[in-house]
């Protein structure tokens, strides 16, 4: 601990809120790499993922967690199972709210379970650059008239507006600790499963409303490809992937005419993955029909649910 000040800090806070709050873009910000994907359709989160904000003082664990929702399949019920065990033994809990919406029954019906781990609770108020700031006044009466939250933050993760205060107030309340996993870790997810969240993220481009709940990923196998004997060049990455749909029209649909959409996903991804894996990647996608795979438990065993 000779390299630490003694009053170092370090703990997990868990972050919470409906689906599409903005929790993975804010998880992303205060880590200062890519840990979740973002997308615009609601329930793009479907694991816990931890992000690791490492500071001179402290060390703050974040818990990113799928939007808790009324669940309509065995997935639905699962992930909502998530969001209970993530928020066990945590030291605070981050309530994130957008603040070009008001606060709804969603919110509240949240709100009462966290009040449950009677750690503190700090309302983020996520999307401030899309409301001005009369609008934004009101929302913060609104939720301060919620509960005696612990802080009200307002919030723009994309501009990067006040990312660093929430930070600086949430190791406040971290109890008095070494840190808790090494300075190079960012994340404690698996190469594999990063890639097959990357994969799915370009596949949610542009697509119908209904389809993203349908995808998933799995990668099948990771081989790396030396090259000819005098090439310098890095190693290439083979990667094979799956893409379970529920039904064969939505397997038209991910792939496209002429197989068009499907190679701009791969395109999307492959770069996306070659950024994180900091080498050329060979990227082969299949797309596979598995029959309400979100309803077979045997299914979502494989999937890793």
């Amino acid at each position: 601990m000779s390299e630490y000040p003694e009053d170092y800090r370090a703990g997990f806070v868990s972050v919470v809120g409906r689906p599409n709050a903005g929790k993975s873009t804010l998880m992303n910000a205060m880590v200062g790499t890519k840990i979740a994907i973002t997308a615009d359709q609601p329930e793009t989160t479907r694991r816990v993922i931890r992000g690791i904000v490492h500071r001179d003082d402290g060390q703050l664990i974040l818990v990113d967690t799928p939007g808790v929702h009324r669940p309509r399949t065995l997935l639905g019920e699962r992930l909502n199972d998530m969001v209970g065990e993530a928020l066990s033994g945590v030291d605070a809990v981050v309530l994130c709210m957008p603040a070009d919406e008001p606060a709804g029954p969603g919110d509240r019906f949240i709100l009462d379970s966290v009040k449950k781990t009677n750690a503190p609770i700090f309302a983020v108020l996520t999307k401030t650059d899309k409301v001005n700031r009369d609008v934004l006044a009101e929302r913060i009466i609104e939720v301060s008239d919620m509960y005696e939250f612990a802080e009200i933050v307002p919030v723009s993760a994309v501009a990067g507006d006040q990312v660093t205060l929430l930070a600086d107030l949430l190791i406040e309340r971290m109890p008095q600790s070494p840190p808790l996993y090494p300075k190079d870790m960012i994340t404690d997810e698996s190469e594999e499963e990063r890639i097959a969240e990357l994969i799915r993220e370009a596949a949610l481009v542009g697509v119908r409303e209904e389809l993203p709940h349908s995808i998933a990923v799995l990668v099948e196998e990771m081989v790396e490809r030396p090259r000819k004997e005098g090439d310098d060049r890095p190693p290439v990455m083979a990667i094979s992937a799956h893409m379970f749909v529920e039904r064969p029209s939505q397997k038209g649909i991910v792939i496209g005419k002429g197989g068009q959409r499907l190679k701009r996903v791969g395109k999307q991804a492959r770069e996306n993955i070659e950024r994180l894996l900091g080498q050329p990647v060979y990227l082969d996608l299949h797309v596979k029909v598995a029959k309400e795979w979100q309803r077979d438990p045997k299914m979502l065993g494989r999937l890793g649910f």
